[in-house]
């Protein structure tokens, strides 16, 4: 009780806030539509009414006024912001995108309360591990704000801090998300399939990973591996001695924002170089590595004199694996060819529509998606759009949510976004054409399948001993009446004698040599 008191004291400012940006009118049909209970649509109506505030936003885009209610309440809010970008299936590609573009920034708090817990996390005087250290932030952001310092070995650095506080703030917030995600599902069945528990857990698991800035630097460090020997992309080297769970201490990277075409034309750098590498950085992480940096806005991007791209603030980054990869090329495959019943076939034997539903009309409404692109310049085709549409069929095909996609589908968009403003000409996905097309054939032409059947061949001969035994016992057990079955069956099993087990067995070992030998004249 006292829990579900404290939520609701917290929702009503939550509501005021909202009501007061007018954040809820443009989405009151929506709700009303949503089934909710009289009463809750009651307050949510009362709520919309909204009133005009410094700022204006009673008379921007319904996206633009969710973002500055959304700041008003706080970092955690600013994080759940972020995370309803990719939701373009909920909130609509508009509202999705203004979302994507909501800044992250925040007063910052005193420089002493961050030399305070410089010392307190590395235990030591900040003059012992610092030659200097700016107590001014150059930004400061929901959960951390960032330091300028020159290490005792004359490096300079960035030094990322934790707010004070912050651990308290986002325990509290994200425990009302999920009370409400959890009465959602228990008093909405409708909104079941959005799986609002389940993308409150994500989130809460997501915010977890930033909260510990050594998991941050590890995700750094990643990055830069899967990037050595390329001079093209720059991830901060980590200072491990000078990092622990609240503080974060990396080389410092400098550059043009990666959105400023002026400043980049003043410097004498060639645009069309930094997207051309742009676009094969992304490509490499997406699809080569499966990991990628999963919020790659200008403000964490910059580009050096030379035209090479440099990366900073790693809290959120995006995994696929194997499988997603493939499915995603294949799909693109699909679109290019418009082979839709092929794209359709990869999304159901995927998981990502329901069996019961029918591929025949899942396959028309793929196709309402690529032909309308069939035939254009290349240049206004919106690669991250076909990919938020095809998303996007979950009202009608019961879709589920894939958490992976989206934060894919949203670096997309973001990098469409920076590449339009950079050269309107360039479709940025063609410049990647050439890594695409050896990344197809290496991973999904005739030989690669093959090669990964053979692959996977070899992976069931490793596991053949186990299930011999496993099949063995198995059987010995129904023979002695160990596992109840009707006497038919039992009868018909007990005439399966040991001379005969042993005939399986050497059989399935026979297989298992083949299949080995396959694998190892393929390599």
């Amino acid at each position: 009780m006292l829990r579900a008191w404290r939520h609701i004291t917290r929702l009503i400012a939550v509501a005021r806030s909202l009501a007061r940006h007018g954040a809820l009118a443009p989405f009151l049909a929506q709700v009303e539509g949503a089934g909710l209970a009289p009463a809750i649509l009651l307050l949510v109506r009362l709520f919309s009414r909204g009133r005009k505030v410094p700022g204006g936003t009673a008379n921007s885009r319904p996206g633009q006024r969710l973002a500055a209610a959304l700041i008003d309440l706080g970092p955690v809010f600013i994080k759940l912001g972020q995370l309803l970008s990719t939701r373009s299936d909920i909130l609509g590609e508009e509202v999705a995108l203004d979302l994507a573009l909501l800044q992250d920034r925040l007063p910052p708090f005193p420089g002493g309360e961050a030399l305070a817990i410089v010392a307190a996390e590395l235990g030591q005087p900040v003059d012992q591990l610092f030659a200097s250290f700016d107590p001014a932030p150059i930004s400061a952001a929901s959960i951390a704000q960032v330091h300028y310092a020159v290490t005792s070995e004359g490096e300079p650095v960035a030094v990322k801090v934790l707010r004070p506080g912050i651990d308290e703030a986002f325990a509290r917030d994200i425990d009302l998300m999920l009370w409400l995600a959890e009465w959602i599902e228990q008093g909405q069945p409708r909104l079941r399939r959005f799986k609002p528990l389940a993308m409150m857990r994500t989130f809460q698991a997501m915010t977890r990973v930033e909260l510990d800035l050594r998991l941050e630097a590890a995700a750094a460090a990643e990055l830069a591996e899967n990037f050595i020997g390329d001079p093209t992309y720059r991830v901060p080297r980590v200072d491990w001695r000078r990092t622990s769970r609240r503080l974060l201490t990396l080389e410092r990277l400098t550059g043009i924002p990666m959105d400023d075409r002026p400043a980049m034309l003043a410097a004498g750098i060639d645009v069309d170089l930094v997207l051309t590498r742009a676009a094969a950085i992304f490509f490499k992480q997406a699809f080569r590595d499966g990991f990628f940096h999963g919020d790659q806005h200008p403000g964490n991007m910059f580009v050096d004199a030379e035209g090479n791209i440099g990366a900073v603030d790693f809290g959120i980054m995006g995994r696929l694996d194997r499988k997603s990869r493939y499915d995603l090329a294949d799909m693109l495959l699909g679109f290019l060819e418009r082979d839709y019943r092929r794209v359709a076939e990869i999304q159901f034997a995927a998981g990502f529509v329901p069996a019961h539903q029918s591929i025949d009309d899942f396959t028309q409404a793929c196709r309402s998606i690529g032909e309308p692109i069939f035939g254009r310049p290349l240049a206004e085709i919106s690669f991250a759009r076909v990919l938020g549409q095809l998303l996007r069929l979950s009202e009608n095909f019961e879709m589920e949510a894939q958490p992976q996609l989206l934060l894919l589908q949203k670096n997309m968009l973001m990098a469409e976004g920076v590449s339009r403003r950079l050269n309107p000409d360039l479709n940025i996905w063609t410049l990647a054409q050439p890594l695409i097309e050896e990344w197809m054939r290496e991973n999904r032409g005739p030989e690669a399948r093959l090669a990964q059947s053979v692959q996977d061949l070899a992976g069931i001969a490793a596991r053949l001993p186990t299930l011999v035994k496993d099949l063995e016992d198995s059987a010995a057990r129904l023979a002695r009446g160990d596992i109840g079955l009707d006497p038919e069956t039992l009868a018909a099993l007990r005439r399966i004698n040991d001379d005969d087990r042993r005939w399986l067995s050497w059989h399935i070992w026979v297989a298992a040599a083949l299949i080995a030998l396959v694998f190892l004249l393929g390599h």
